[in-house]
């Protein structure tokens, strides 16, 4: 048997899927009147598992592992860096100085889009974004130093 991009990507789903549920167990799942802090986990933990398993079992329709370039590593992997970095200071710089400068650094540094329509687009984005939340969902974000 060929092993195909498919059955790693699957088989990546089906280990974190399962992963989830671990780390959730002790959650617990409510009702479906009222369900509880472990509910959203599970269920998406679950779909997780069963699209891995359904995308390793079409494999065959994708390129080989072995045939795979890997020519997108750097740019995937500053992507992860800067995404890390952003959710280290999370908690330190609040919702929207963060994901601010989350957008910024995704669309200058990797992106290479010019710094003026970058700044302009990722404090639109996040405007819209932190509007929706706090005021039309009521949902509060996390505020930081500089208290918004």
């Amino acid at each position: 048997m060929t092993l195909r991009s498919d059955h790693v990507a699957g088989g990546f789903f089906v280990a974190f899927g399962i992963l989830i549920i671990a780390l959730s167990g002790d959650l617990p799942m409510g009702g479906m009147s009222m369900p509880g802090a472990g509910f959203l986990p599970k269920i998406l933990a679950v779909l997780a598992i069963v699209f891995g398993l359904t995308l390793a079992a079409r494999a065959s329709e994708s390129k080989a592992f072995a045939t795979l370039e890997w020519n997108n590593v750097r740019h995937a992997g500053m992507v992860v860096a800067i995404t890390a970095c952003a959710t280290a200071v999370y908690d330190w710089l609040g919702f929207l100085t963060t994901m601010v400068l989350l957008m910024f650094a995704l669309l200058t540094v990797i992106e290479r889009r010019g710094i003026v329509r970058a700044a302009v687009f990722s404090v639109s984005i996040v405007l819209v974004t932190y509007v929706t939340f706090e005021y039309v969902l009521k949902t509060p974000l996390n505020t930081g130093p500089f208290g918004f």
